[in-house]
């Protein structure tokens, strides 16, 4: 597993409430937004987390600008919605195996108000400890993974998705 780094909480609590909204950003293709992508549909789309704190985190968003994680939707949209972070979750624990997924929808009208799902993995042998929130929070550090391993686990999860 690659190792956790520290990260910068101020700078990145300065980009998520001062710039544009990061999955609007993502969606529409703006510089400094680029993710790795592993599905993508007409109303959907689902990329690895840029400061993951945990192996193949995913965050999983409707394209358009929603901000209520149940009232936003409709309920055919939150059945599909829900639908599409079901299949990436089952992607991520064929790929990583994973002793249980986290799935959790986080953010806040200050910051990050555009409502996403983040998908992720808890390794086997994580001490108690360290498992649930702690295994969440980037106060913990985030995991340096080089640009090229996230092109690779991007691409099996997106195969996995096909399959």
């Amino acid at each position: 597993m690659n190792e956790r780094q520290p990260m910068d909480l101020d700078a990145y609590e300065e980009r998520v409430r001062r710039g544009p909204c990061f999955v609007c950003a993502t969606v529409d293709g703006h510089p400094g937004y680029e993710h790795h992508l592993i599905y993508e549909d007409a109303c959907h789309v689902a990329f690895l987390d840029r400061w993951p704190t945990l192996p193949g985190k995913v965050l999983v968003a409707p394209k358009r600008h929603i901000e209520h994680v149940v009232s936003g939707f409709t309920d055919d949209e939150y059945t599909n919605i829900m639908r599409v972070v079901r299949n990436v979750a089952l992607a991520v624990e064929k790929e990583l195996a994973p002793e249980r997924i986290y799935l959790l929808s986080l953010g806040a009208q200050g910051g990050n108000s555009h409502v996403h799902w983040h998908v992720a993995g808890l390794p086997p042998g994580v001490p108690y400890g360290e498992q649930q929130f702690h295994a969440l929070m980037s106060e913990n550090g985030v995991l340096d993974v080089p640009a090229e391993e996230a092109a690779a686990l991007a691409a099996r999860l997106r195969e996995q998705l096909a399959s």
